[in-house]
């Protein structure tokens, strides 16, 4: 996983029906191959107690193109001791501008999720 510091992409991860952070999630970060049309993994990560995973990618390894960060929510829900009806959430995004800031938070419930480009 690449520094902190140096990432221009962050996740924000929380279970709105409990109000806590998801802590312990896994989630992970790809890129589309816009000529072959297949998906590349970047980085893999872990949601801190806090529900934050800052590090994904190095800024020199942002550049223009389509993203997606994919979460193991039906992991965090069985380890929680639930269900869910989501195995996992994908949210797709594209990067013009990659020398911008991008915060990608997910909110979500057993039964739905919404997310935003966030600051």
């Amino acid at each position: 996983m690449a520094a902190a510091e140096s990432s221009p992409l962050t996740t924000h991860v929380l279970n709105t029906g409990a109000g806590v952070p998801a802590a312990r999630m896994s989630l992970s970060l790809h890129r589309l191959d816009a000529q072959l049309m297949i998906w590349s993994m970047l980085s893999v990560g872990t949601t801190d107690e806090d529900g934050r995973c800052s590090g994904l990618v190095a800024r020199g390894a942002f550049g223009p193109g389509m993203y997606k960060l994919r979460f193991e929510t039906g992991s965090y829900w069985e380890s929680l001791g639930q269900n869910s009806f989501y195995p996992y959430v994908e949210v797709v995004f594209s990067i013009t501008e990659p020398e911008q800031r991008f915060h990608l938070p997910l909110l979500m419930g057993r039964f739905s999720y919404s997310t935003y480009r966030g600051s």
